[in-house]
């Protein structure tokens, strides 16, 4: 699935969003953040233009996507928040907050 330019500073927008939400960066985190950047060919470069996106502007833009890229990105959050083995509450929050400006909603387990 490819996404376009724009959409990619979103969906990095809302990692780095996840992956800053308990205030540490774990190593699973960078980990799977380092594998983010091969799979949609992005830099830490990238990273730092995504973090001078405005949310809104990402909420915006991650709004207008199809629904099977609002799903891969759910799904992308999700491992996010699963990366550093520990699942904290503020990351669900942000998580939750994402899928609701997506116009979706989490399936709980």
């Amino acid at each position: 699935m490819e996404f376009t330019q724009k959409e990619k500073l979103a969906l990095v927008k809302m990692v780095d969003y996840v992956i800053l939400a308990d205030s540490k960066v774990d190593p699973g985190e960078m980990n799977l953040l380092i594998q983010l950047m091969e799979r949609f060919s992005f830099d830490s470069f990238f990273i730092g233009q995504a973090r001078n996106l405005s949310k809104a502007n990402a909420y915006k833009i991650l709004g207008l996507m199809p629904m099977d890229k609002k799903k891969t990105l759910a799904k992308l959050l999700d491992e996010v928040a699963i990366s550093d083995g520990f699942i904290h509450e503020k990351e669900i929050i942000k998580i939750i907050e994402t899928l609701d400006y997506m116009g979706i909603e989490r399936e709980l387990q």
